[in-house]
């Protein structure tokens, strides 16, 4: 790479290796992660929305109280450890922190609602092998989890780095060996939490069809999920690419990478609006022109002024197609720089934190049958009804 790409960067990868190297660059995006949920919870019980009942957790009118506990109880110590290691950089410090993350987020503790945290525990240890609760039991949550991980994809992978950086007794200071374990391991790490939200999709799908439904629209979601695999693919492709190992040339290998980039970022920037937002953007002319609501949108609504859903719209299509930046020649270093690659896991985690508002939104007015469940339907009029 050359050195003027490097001094022209928005984060010079110097010094952020240095300052904020990679094992404190995951933990900022774990803890911004709390933070902005205990927004979530916050505004959302403003508006009067009960999202404990909708997760099945145990009620609690100050739930957002206790997440804001556990986001200071994080914070402050990564500070402490960042001012710290500032003054004395021993490798040893960013990892101990990531030990007490681990610890703080596994132990569960009255001071932190022990209760909640136990239940998410549970959630988490049942979506992390692609498990699925009933209705009653909390599916939604479930869901949304899955969701959330697919957006921590990728520092989850980082998190796979900096242990393998560890044990193999490497620092965690410079840039870091992103195929340490192997060419193909950080891309099936980042494949996981997809695959663990298609085989929710294909459980939907069968508990569908054991109650006399189709399942398309499980099977059509499942779809969605499984095009993030061929992006993976053909990424780890190019940059092992060897043409006398490879069956398709460099450019072949970068159309199909584009293809692919384009169907996955299209696909589920359709799926947010339509199927997990109901807006009507995306139904036919008569329902989206319809004057009993704005353009584009539904009738009920929560959240006010109407311009908040047509900003979640650009800003979803527009994060959703971040890796698209790849295909500029001028911006390809953004990606190959520890910076772009910090700011497009920080972009997807805010853009999960907006989606997160109106999908829990939407699962509200459902359950109080504020909104119907047959909007842009995929095969008939009632196939909603099936899906989440």
């Amino acid at each position: 790479m050359e050195a003027d790409v490097e001094t022209t960067s928005p984060f010079p990868e110097q010094w952020l290796n240095q300052i904020l190297p990679l094992p404190y660059r995951v933990a900022t995006l774990l803890v911004a992660g709390v933070w902005l949920w205990a927004i979530n919870l916050q505004y959302l019980h403003y508006k009067g929305i009960d999202t404990s009942s909708l997760l099945r957790y145990p009620t609690s009118p100050g739930a957002h109280q206790s997440t804001y506990r556990l986001a200071l109880f994080l914070t402050v110590p990564l500070l402490a450890s960042l001012l710290l290691f500032a003054v004395l950089p021993y490798q040893i410090l960013p990892l101990l922190y990531l030990l007490y993350l681990a610890v703080a987020l596994i132990i569960p503790t009255a001071y932190l609602s022990r209760r909640g945290r136990s239940r998410f525990l549970a959630t988490l240890r049942r979506v992390s092998v692609g498990g699925l609760a009933q209705d009653q039991d909390g599916r939604f949550a479930d869901i949304l989890l899955a969701d959330v991980l697919t957006s921590y994809a990728k520092p989850v992978a980082d998190l796979y780095v900096v242990v393998c950086l560890m044990v193999q007794g490497k620092g965690v200071q410079g840039r870091p060996d992103r195929s340490c374990g192997g060419s193909y391991m950080v891309p099936l790490l980042i494949g996981l939490p997809f695959l663990i939200r298609f085989r929710q999709c294909i459980i939907e799908a069968m508990r569908a069809r054991a109650h006399g439904k189709t399942g398309f629209q499980h099977l059509a979601n499942a779809m969605k999920y499984s095009t993030a695999f061929p992006v993976l693919i053909c990424s780890a492709m190019k940059r092992e690419l060897n043409p006398e190992r490879m069956w398709a040339s460099e450019k072949g290998l970068s159309r199909l990478w584009l293809l692919a980039i384009f169907a996955n970022s299209l696909y589920s920037f359709y799926w947010d609006v339509a199927k997990d937002w109901d807006l009507t953007l995306f139904s036919p002319a008569e329902e989206r022109n319809s004057p009993e609501h704005p353009w584009g949108l539904r009738k009920q609504r929560i959240f006010q002024p109407e311009s908040i859903y047509y900003v979640a719209m650009a800003v979803d299509l527009l994060l959703r197609c971040t890796w698209s930046l790849k295909l500029s020649v001028h911006l390809y270093h953004l990606n190959d720089l520890e910076g772009g690659i910090f700011m497009i896991e920080l972009f997807e985690i805010l853009r999960r934190w907006m989606w997160v508002f109106l999908r829990i939104e939407t699962e509200w007015l459902r359950q109080k049958g504020a909104i119907t469940l047959d909007s842009v339907p995929l095969v008939d009029q009632h196939a909603k009804i099936d899906d989440d």
